[in-house]
């Protein structure tokens, strides 16, 4: 889920044009259905009352509009990279800070997440208490701070430190190009390396707190371990970007694909579809958000017919 280390595709000069028209037509249809569908969620939560006052989707329709602006920022690096173009040094860094505050908060958001579900099933008369509207949009705001306190001084130090030329040429338009001190790119992977490890501590103690508290094998215990696992399942995602050479490697030797083709294929499964997960994860399997969202789609086939 991380869609800061979107893939460095080389010069393109092996592939024919329509081949390469077909990989940015997949990655913008790809983009606009993950999209398109996000949007229905947000549509559902807006119009309905009893889910905006409800934390654990407020917590949720976050998570959504945060993929949403990952998928943006993705797909806009992917073709800027893909395609050899190159940006100014204010725009690039505008999309490369947003898509590391979008990339950072995906696992605070999901470690949130997993503790408010923590919290409905072990503390369940302290649920209303501990977890309001008013708290829960203060959590929100505190992952953002924490997001973007950890990435804002890369571009102070850059400022700081190169030359007045370094802002006035254009290049591709990579974190490396942008923020290039050895030091600032080690500091990233190491405070992402910390988020990540706080937030799987929480997982183990969430799942393993809710399968120890909750031993009758009730229905909602039994959902609750379900939705942690699959929140282990969304922050293991996130750390495909350490081993992002070894999967591109894997794709080019055990399927034969050309180097080119393993870099697409670790693109659009790595950093586009784990964008549809959240939906899923969270708003399909939920009974009441499920409820919703058929109601949605009935009044909106119901409209299209009555038009027809």
């Amino acid at each position: 889920m991380n869609t800061t280390a979107i893939p460095k595709f080389p010069a393109q000069s092996s592939e024919t044009l329509s081949k390469a028209l077909t990989k940015n037509l997949v990655v913008l249809l790809l983009g606009f259905s993950i999209t398109c569908m996000n949007a229905s969620f947000i549509h559902v939560f807006s119009k309905e009352q009893i889910l905006f006052l409800n934390p654990r989707y407020i917590l949720f329709i976050h998570l959504i509009l945060n993929d949403m602006i990952q998928v943006l920022l993705s797909i806009i690096l992917f073709l800027i990279s893909y395609n050899h173009h190159k940006t100014s040094f204010s725009i690039c860094s505008i999309i490369v800070l947003f898509t590391h505050f979008t990339t950072e908060n995906t696992p605070l958001n999901v470690g949130c997440m997993a503790i408010e579900c923590y919290i409905a099933v072990c503390l369940p008369l302290q649920h209303s208490w501990i977890c309001t509207v008013k708290k829960t949009l203060i959590l929100i705001g505190l992952i953002w701070v924490t997001s973007t306190s950890s990435v804002l001084p890369d571009l102070f130090v850059t400022l700081a430190t190169q030359p007045l030329d370094f802002f006035h040429h254009s290049r591709v338009c990579r974190k490396k190009n942008i923020f290039p001190s050895p030091v600032l790119i080690k500091k990233s992977s190491i405070i992402h390396s910390v988020f990540l490890v706080i937030v799987w501590f929480t997982i183990f103690y969430t799942y393993f707190r809710i399968l120890f508290t909750a031993r009758a094998a009730s229905k909602d215990s039994k959902k609750a371990r379900n939705t942690i696992i699959l929140h282990g399942f969304q922050v293991l995602l996130c750390m495909t970007t350490y081993v992002a050479p070894q999967l591109v490697e894997a794709g080019h030797r055990w399927f034969l694909l050309s180097y080119n083709d393993s870099l697409f294929a670790y693109y659009i499964v790595m950093h586009i579809l784990p964008r549809s997960l959240s939906p899923i994860i969270y708003g399909v399997r939920d009974e009441t958000f499920r409820k919703y969202l058929k109601k949605y789609i009935l009044c909106k086939c119901s409209f299209t017919k009555s038009n027809a």
